[in-house]
């Protein structure tokens, strides 16, 4: 954070202050980490800056991060902070990297398991953090002073058992009562400490690097309840959970609300899934707010903005690899993989299997259909954005063959796209609806930091901005502002954040509305050790200012890092 005491000021804004409020033509005025004017300013500042009628607006804040272990080698976030996001909420979904037992299996298990469930890449993992914590409060220790951006993080029930049990035991059984005690125990120290809440998966699509279910997933619902009583004697604490559903029952309802209810907190559970083809899932899950709710619970789910980009390949084959025979082959080291993709008896076996649609292979039935995202030798770029089946006439083979055959050419770096959910008319109406619901849904999910190699989420404010607002006009601007600016502060709890208001940390953002967006996304070779990810620049972002100091200018980073670590109970309050 800024220790200056120099000030700035921000003319002929347009501004927007994150109320939902009409915008209003003025000055805002910033002294050191906080704003102390907004409106008209008569006094001159140390930076004069005029923005010529751009909008001005509270920095967005994400709800729902896994960067978790991105600041340990990129302290900018990025690209995070050029889509206007000031402040970022990681540890969700029950993954954490601290607390740790301080026994070195058990932590080699939480990075791989980081690796398989957030599609993180393991040798980026094992070569950019290097854990030399146990505590919580010695994680967020070391984050301290690094980043860009503010962040906050809950406290993982996966690393909670894995540190109380052991790994193996946290996969396999069931914890005892002195075990579960024990939990509370450090779970309370963990909050003590600054974590922010516990998280949890209970998700069936969340499994380790050797296919078994993850240890929250173990858990009873004893063991779940009494964690969720120990984060309510904590100030300023909150719940977030991950069911992995696309149809909720009754006894889901039931989970999602007695953890409410034993905590006396909130609780957001990731993500609601918007397909036209299934609209009894959408319905279903938005009805566990209203169950809570008759309760005396506040349950609510995420939000995206718009379908993402969905990028598959087969060197990481996230998503894939959850089929059972595709997930034997592609678990091979690269060069065994490479020959197991060139057999034509494994092709033919592999094919066999997706034609089914079984083990969670739907999306790959129809090889044909699958669109070539991007390549990257020159002469096959003419391929991007051709159905598969386009370039399986052109070679005169099946497919599956000839996505594999320029895949194996370029060396497994070749990305596609499976039939996309959510992107049809009638699918937007349905997030309209979910937008337009601020009881029951919250506008998140972008799992910035996690899916490093298959999904652009982290686009979410731009795309929001720019598509729903601009474009389509589902929200207005002021009100889109206010749901990534003071409604997850208030929700959450988060002191000083999320308004433009004398007092009020200076988190800002400046943008032009009619060019705001997302810009095109292309694949970075970036991560430690050449990991591969997506990423996308941002347009009509001009400046980022995190507690006053400006960490993006002309769209570009600054080098300049302005974020706090926040912690429950000093940077948060309680709201039930």
């Amino acid at each position: 954070m800024s220790s200056s005491n120099s000030t700035v000021a921000l003319r002929n804004a347009r501004i927007i202050d994150g109320s939902g409020g009409p915008a209003a033509k003025g000055d805002v005025l910033v002294e050191g980490d906080k704003i102390v004017a907004v409106g008209t300013v008569t006094a001159r500042a140390d930076r004069e800056i005029d923005v010529a009628g751009a909008a001005v607006a509270p920095g967005f804040i994400d709800v729902h991060t896994h960067y978790d272990a991105q600041g340990f080698w990129d302290p900018f976030l990025s690209p995070s902070p050029l889509h206007g996001t000031t402040t970022v909420l990681g540890g969700n979904c029950g993954f954490t990297l601290a607390p740790l037992s301080g026994r070195p299996e058990d932590t080699a298990y939480l990075v791989r398991m980081l690796s398989r469930v957030e599609g993180m890449p393991l040798e980026s993992l094992i070569e950019g953090v290097r854990p030399d914590w146990s505590s919580f409060g010695e994680y967020l220790d070391r984050l301290e002073g690094r980043l860009a951006v503010n962040a906050g993080f809950l406290v993982g029930h996966s690393a909670l058992r894995v540190a109380i049990m052991g790994h193996e035991r946290a996969l396999t059984e069931e914890a005892s009562e002195g075990e579960v005690r024990s939990m509370q125990a450090l779970l309370s120290r963990s909050l003590a400490e600054g974590g922010l809440g516990l998280s949890t998966s209970l998700s069936g699509a969340h499994s380790d690097l050797e296919g078994r279910p993850v240890p929250s997933r173990r858990t009873s619902h004893e063991e779940l309840i009494a964690l969720c009583r120990t984060v309510g004697e904590h100030e300023g604490t909150w719940l977030e959970a991950t069911q992995g559903l696309i149809e909720f029952s009754e006894p889901d309802y039931r989970c999602l609300t007695d953890m409410a209810l034993a905590a006396g907190r909130s609780l957001n559970w990731n993500i609601v899934f918007i397909s036209s083809e299934r609209p009894e899932g959408f319905a279903s899950q938005l009805g566990v707010s209203d169950y809570a709710r008759a309760r005396g619970a506040t349950v609510f789910g995420l939000v995206q903005a718009g379908p993402s980009t969905l990028r598959i390949n087969f060197r990481t084959a996230q998503m894939i690899d959850n089929i059972p025979e595709w997930h034997e082959v592609l678990a091979r080291p690269h060069s065994e993989k490479l020959r197991a993709l060139a057999d034509p008896e494994v092709r033919r076996r592999l094919e066999d299997c997706t034609a089914s649609g079984a083990g969670g292979g739907f999306m790959f039935r129809d090889w044909g259909r699958i669109t070539i995202a991007e390549t990257f030798l020159p002469h096959n770029k003419r391929w991007e954005g051709q159905p598969v089946r386009a370039l399986s006439q052109a070679r005169g083979v099946a497919p599956l063959a000839a996505l594999l055959d320029l895949a194996i050419e370029e060396d497994l770096k070749t990305s596609f796209s499976p039939p996309g959910a959510g992107a049809d008319e009638a699918a937007w109406r349905m997030r309209a609806q979910a937008l337009a619901d601020t009881e029951r849904c919250m506008i998140g999910g972008s799992d910035a930091g996690a899916h490093l190699d298959m999904l652009d989420a982290f686009t979410l404010p731009t795309r929001l901005l720019g598509e729903d607002v601009r474009t389509r006009g589902l929200l207005k601007l002021e009100e889109a502002v206010r749901r990534i600016t003071s409604e997850p502060a208030e929700r959450f709890g988060l002191k000083g954040r999320g308004r433009l208001a004398p007092g009020m940390q200076a988190d800002i953002v400046v943008f032009d509305p009619e060019t705001v967006g997302a810009g095109p996304v292309t694949t970075r070779f970036d991560l430690p050790q050449g990991g591969m990810r997506l990423y996308a620049e941002a347009t009509g972002i001009s400046t980022v200012m995190v507690n006053g100091v400006p960490i993006v200018e002309d769209g570009a980073p600054t080098g300049q890092r302005g974020g706090s670590i926040l912690r429950s109970g000093r940077d948060t309050r309680t709201v039930n």
